[in-house]
């Protein structure tokens, strides 16, 4: 099934998503896209259903054809400090608030985001497998994030963030449960499930 265009009549359509929400380490990472009307691409879907390799052959076509693209990262402090959900919302306000073109009408992945400014704007569950601009931004916020989780893991390789960008892994964990947790882990987040503890 093709995605669409456009939610809205307004040429200046955003469209944004977040990338990280579920992980144990690391930021999340929110893109914000507009695309011209006449935008078209047969591979573009939402980023869990496409390969790293082709994300990685669409982000430079997405930044390439976009009127403005723009990415914000919230570190994991912050994320601790106010919650993934506030952070992820705030995470596309501060990628909205970097583009260079102001949108008309913001349409998000998902359905839960805050007022931004007052541009009108519509939540939409699974947006990022329906419509473009969601979908790239998609591709923008994983790409982006990977890359930084690719240059941290340098930092501490013993988790594989190379690998596991994060995400609650048995591999993760069990290193976790292994060396600790380090300055990028959430710590509001359970690092390790119960069973973890459990003297069997």
């Amino acid at each position: 099934m093709s995605l669409i265009n456009r939610f809205s009549s307004f040429d200046l359509e955003c469209g944004t998503d977040e990338a990280g929400r579920g992980c144990l380490a690391g930021p999340v990472t929110a893109a914000a896209v507009i695309l011209p009307p006449s935008f078209k691409n047969k591979i573009l879907n939402d980023s869990k259903q496409l390969s790293e390799k082709k994300r990685n052959f669409l982000k430079p076509i997405i930044e390439f054809e976009a009127i403005s693209f723009a990415i914000k990262h919230i570190s994991e402090i912050e994320i601790d400090e106010i919650n993934i959900l506030n952070a992820s919302i705030k995470a596309m306000h501060g990628a909205i608030d970097e583009l260079k073109t102001i949108p008309n009408y913001i349409i998000i992945d998902g359905n839960k985001f805050k007022p931004y400014k007052t541009i009108p704007y519509k939540t939409i569950i699974k947006g990022d497998s329906k419509y473009l601009s969601i979908a790239a931004a998609s591709i923008l916020a994983k790409t982006y994030r990977d890359a930084y989780m690719e240059k941290i893991h340098e930092e501490f390789p013993m988790y594989n963030w190379k690998q596991n960008k994060g995400y609650p892994t048995k591999e993760h964990r069990a290193a976790i449960k292994k060396y600790g947790a380090t300055k990028y882990h959430r710590k509001s987040f359970r690092l390790l499930p119960e069973q973890y503890f459990l003297d069997l």
